[in-house]
């Protein structure tokens, strides 16, 4: 298994600079998901790995061999396209196969290597098909296999499930990491849905303009984001955001708002710099509780989204302005729509970032 390390990668085009100053490593055998918006840069990254972009600074390692100059057919790579690209007039062992008669592979042996890779994918019984026969599923199962036959050193794949259905990209999620799971082969892989990354990555590299924001397990970017961006980013529905200050009241470190005051998480009186320092409080909607006596926070329901399982409601705090807020809670909440309901926080559920620097102010002996 061959790792895959990304030294100082800058891409730019003309005088816009797309990717700046860009460094990772990837462990042989690792899935790696490269998760933003559209225009982030993370697609222009997974094209300059397999030499479809120039690199304008920087290397690419793959399994210790510079292949920044290298032709994209001399990198042992495999990549998987959005929009599968494959031949029409092939069938599906001809698509398959195809880049291994390009390289003059005996017949005996593709033959071989498609037919094991159809078994796996399950698609022994489409081998004789065209594309045009086949579903969006079935399609992309057919990219993958032709990318399994080459049995690469590493799989790239750019958002290969974004032109499914719901149900089919489920089932399809499913299948990639039973397929990881059996190959353990080194993949980088991008998309800009976080159920995608979440569900499928070892790590998940988060990006915003060109830039690194956080290199972490699924865990840690939705437990511990590193800032603003990726605590707004990670997470259904988004982390509700408060301005706020540190205040001792009574000797209590307090979190002072427009309508609310919460209980400081025990290490936040030694992150802050000082008295006037002004906060970002995050709470994700998960973290808020009902509760018919007490809660730190008040509001009125104004939307009641039933799920089956639970509902998300949304409200407005009772206070000038009437900051939005967003909650989870379980079954069927219909009866709350228009109503005020009170709402718990666990301090140490709280998440607080500097409000000018936009960095979690949580210590790293807490994360």
């Amino acid at each position: 298994m061959a790792d895959l390390r990304l030294d100082h990668l800058v891409k730019r085009f003309g005088a816009v600079t797309v990717v700046q100053q860009l460094d990772l490593a990837v462990a042989g055998g690792e899935f790696v998901v490269l998760l933003g918006e559209s225009g982030c840069g993370k697609s222009t990254t997974l094209r300059m790995v397999a030499g479809l972009e120039e690199v304008s600074e920087g290397r690419i390692l793959i399994g210790g061999r510079d292949v920044t100059q290298a032709h994209p057919m001399a990198r042992d790579i495999a990549m998987v396209f959005q929009n599968y690209a494959l031949y029409p007039h092939m069938d599906v062992a001809q698509n398959m196969s195809f880049a291994l008669r390009l390289a003059g592979r005996p017949g005996a042996e593709i033959a071989a290597k498609v037919a094991a890779a159809a078994k796996v994918l399950n698609i022994e019984h489409l081998l004789q098909r065209r594309p045009k026969e086949l579903s969006g599923g079935q399609r992309q199962r057919v990219a993958i296999g032709r990318a399994i036959v080459r049995e690469p050193q590493v799989f790239l794949f750019d958002e290969p499930l974004s032109n499914l259905d719901a149900k089919l990209r489920g089932h399809m999620r499913a299948e990639l990491a039973l397929l990881h799971e059996r190959l353990g082969k080194t993949t980088l892989y991008v998309t800009h849905d976080q159920v995608e990354a979440m569900t499928l990555a070892s790590r998940i590299v988060i990006f915003d303009k060109g830039r690194i924001q956080q290199v972490g397990t699924p865990g840690e970017v939705f437990n511990d984001p590193a800032n603003l961006f990726v605590a707004g980013f990670i997470g259904t529905p988004t982390m509700n955001f408060f301005q706020a200050r540190l205040a001792d009241e009574g000797g209590q470190p307090v979190l002072r708002g427009e309508g609310f005051a919460l209980a400081a998480p025990a290490w936040l009186p030694a992150a802050v710099g000082a008295p006037a320092q002004a906060l970002v409080v995050g709470i994700r909607p998960q973290s808020l509780k009902p509760v018919h006596d007490g809660g730190e926070l008040s509001i009125k329901v104004d939307v009641v989204e039933y799920l089956g399982t639970e509902s998300q409601i949304v409200g407005h705090l009772h206070a000038p302005g009437g900051q939005r807020i967003a909650a989870v809670v379980a079954g069927d909440a219909k009866a709350l729509l228009h109503q005020g309901v009170r709402l718990a926080v666990d301090a140490q559920a709280l998440h607080v970032f500097d409000a000018a620097s936009g960095r979690s102010l949580k210590p790293a002996s807490i994360h």
